[in-house]
């Protein structure tokens, strides 16, 4: 299958880093058929303008990125420029803000479950692992930044490793909770990440996953500029049936899908569109904050929100369910109504 808005020569200029591009089966159900649903450039600062494709399965509906960046090769694209916004709160906000606000994020505020022993996955700045330790938790970080850790571990006094999982450091039943604030999108195997959590949990351990949600309204507003493309780094685009396939593959048994709002996600999408030449002129109104939060709150309630997400236990007798290898998508998967993720 050929991508024909792909400039492979501008990748090996002298002036762009080298990128060995890999084109890959379906990452649920190793399908073979797939149909492009949007191509983007990356939208980083300083990036070297290459496009990139996100494909859906014809078999079970997932969307991936095809062809991609190998796993020597996607390390180059990640840096601190990133074209997600960043938050800083220096000013009181009005009433009619904080009202939209509310319900915006998840509060990533856990109840006990089991021992207490959590281990986050992409764990980033730490944030959310210091607080959890606060309130009493045995906690333990995974990143796949060495200097990420290296601070976690001199400046925060977290326990950290550097890598991805499965991870030699950490053995069977060793957690009660695992929780991927948006990192699964990122990783080349998501299946193998989602199985090696399984093993670490204790029976009746519980997971958390979070990520953009390609069967969004701003992902059909905004096509190649939505925020949650974050093309190449993101190399798994879930929905929200996707999303529990791929959870429930990996031997879990996933719960409701929970719709997250991300206004600050509409208004950076709008920015980016409104830059582009023949942007639609309602794109506009979209950059401010009021009419962002409407948006928000509207795509939120139709269950149509920027970012899912699903919380998944493990059986108490399930030890080593989770390793099954993938078979052929079901009739009932390839339901999934595909024309929906298409920017018409």
């Amino acid at each position: 299958m050929g991508f024909g808005s792909f400039d492979l020569e501008a990748a090996l200029q002298a002036d762009t880093p080298v990128v060995q591009w890999e084109e890959c089966l379906c990452l649920l159900c190793n399908g073979r058929r797939w149909s492009i649903v949007v191509e983007a450039p990356d939208t980083t600062l300083g990036s070297a303008g290459l496009w990139f494709a996100v494909v859906q399965c014809q078999d079970c509906g997932l969307c991936f990125t095809n062809p991609r960046p190998d796993l020597c090769s996607i390390g180059q694209f990640h840096s601190e420029k990133s074209p997600f916004p960043v938050h800083q709160i220096n000013r009181p906000l009005s009433w009619w803000w904080r009202l939209l606000r509310r319900g915006a994020r998840q509060k990533r505020k856990l109840s006990w479950h089991g021992q207490g022993r959590l281990l986050d996955f992409g764990c980033g700045g730490g944030d959310f692992l210091k607080r959890m330790q606060r309130d009493g938790w045995e906690v333990t970080g995974v990143d796949a930044s060495a200097a990420v850790v290296q601070r976690l571990r001199t400046e925060l006094g977290l326990r950290a490793f550097v890598g991805s999982l499965p991870h030699p450091e950490l053995t069977a039943s060793s957690c009660d909770v695992v929780t991927m604030w948006h990192s699964l999108q990122h990783v080349h195997r998501p299946l193998e990440v989602l199985r090696a959590a399984h093993r670490l949990l204790a029976p009746g351990g519980k997971l958390i996953v979070e990520v953009p949600n390609i069967d969004s309204l701003p992902f059909r507003w905004f096509g190649q500029n939505w925020c949650g493309l974050n093309l190449p780094r993101h190399l798994t685009h879930f929905a929200p049936q996707t999303l529990v396939q791929t959870i429930e593959r990996a031997g879990f048994y996933a719960g409701p899908v929970r719709m997250v709002r991300h206004a600050d996600w509409v208004r950076s999408s709008a920015r980016l569109a409104c830059r582009q030449a023949g942007a639609a002129s309602w794109y506009r109104w979209l950059r401010g904050k009021l009419i962002s939060g409407i948006a928000g709150w509207y795509s939120c309630l139709t269950s149509q929100s920027d970012c899912i997400q699903v919380t998944a236990l493990k059986g108490e007798g399930d030890e080593e369910g989770a390793d099954a290898i993938p078979q052929a998508a079901t009739p009932e998967a390839g339901r999934l109504p595909r024309d929906r993720f298409r920017n018409r």
